[in-house]
């Protein structure tokens, strides 16, 4: 460790312990809006505002004094010392020095501030073509002789980015949502849109088709197999209702059946009928003869 050096800054830090460091401040200001260029000091009694080597005017005791033209500085101080202009316009870039004082006139702030102003940013133009299920994707904004910014062309993943350029283009395969961002330090604007290439089946609706696809194997396969054991289980049902119904004729079959008897008897024969009861045989016809002799004796009669 270097102790002379230490020991040097700490002498000076002792010799001068009011010492202020110039600082540089970079503001960036859009046309037709208001700058405020303010400082970091305290209890100032007089300060001072200038361009390059030009005074614009100076607040002491409260008092404001100017150096150019109201009217063409468009600039005003503010009780704090704060300079303000209005309606920027590009010419009023440049490097602008504040230095402020005490009532002893010792210097209490030095400073600098960069003022830059630029035009907004045009809107961007967002453009594609689908050639061979290939996109052609170009982002285009218009811009001045002396204006710069950057055009940034994004998709999920995908970025490309460019300064000082008045388009930007990729190519890909993939559909979606693009983006083009034109910006700069003081304005940003932004187009999106949906880009689809014709005859081009995106990675998202692939997968939806495939998984649907499997889905709806699953769901077949799972019918069916409820469809079969459905079925299995009504004809185990019928079989053991035949066999019960089976069963119970049996059982019914076998209650009909007549005893046996027990001690069996001889059978007996039938007793022959009286003559009584036989049935009268008719009585035989007469001879023919004796019907004619018959018939001739009423006739005499």
């Amino acid at each position: 460790m270097n102790f002379g050096r230490i020991f040097l800054v700490k002498c000076l830090l002792l010799l001068f312990p009011k010492a202020k460091c110039t600082s540089t401040i970079n503001i960036y200001k859009a046309v037709n809006e208001t700058a405020l260029l303010n400082f970091t000091a305290e209890n100032m009694h007089e300060t001072v505002w200038s361009r390059g080597n030009e005074k614009l005017l100076q607040i002491k005791d409260k008092k404001i004094k100017y150096y150019v033209e109201k009217t063409r500085c468009r600039c005003k101080v503010l009780l704090n010392g704060t300079l303000r202009i209005e309606r920027l316009v590009k010419e009023d870039s440049g490097i602008y020095k504040v230095s402020a004082y005490d009532k002893n006139g010792k210097l209490k702030a030095d400073e600098t501030v960069v003022l830059i102003v630029l035009e907004p940013v045009p809107q961007p133009i967002l453009s594609a073509e689908c050639i061979n299920k290939t996109l052609y994707v170009k982002c285009t904004a218009k811009k001045t002789e002396d204006q710069v910014f950057t055009i940034e062309l994004t998709q999920d993943k995908i970025n490309k980015s460019q300064t000082n350029v008045t388009e930007v283009e990729f190519t890909t395969r993939h559909s979606g949502r693009y983006r083009c961002i034109v910006k700069n330090q003081v304005s940003k604007k932004t187009t999106e849109k949906e880009i689809k290439c014709p005859g081009q089946l995106d990675l998202y609706l692939i997968l939806c088709i495939a998984g649907g696809a499997v889905f709806f194997v699953v769901f077949v396969i799972l019918l069916i197999y409820c469809i079969r054991k459905k079925k299995a289980d009504r004809l185990e049902d019928d079989d053991e209702e035949r066999l019960q119904i089976h069963q119970v004729d049996t059982e019914m079959a076998m209650r009909k059946l007549p005893q046996p008897p027990s001690n069996p008897t001889p059978q007996q024969r039938p007793l022959p009928q009286p003559h009584a009861q036989q049935q009268a045989v008719p009585p035989r016809p007469k001879p023919r003869t004796q019907l004619q002799a018959q018939s001739q004796l009423r006739e005499r009669h």
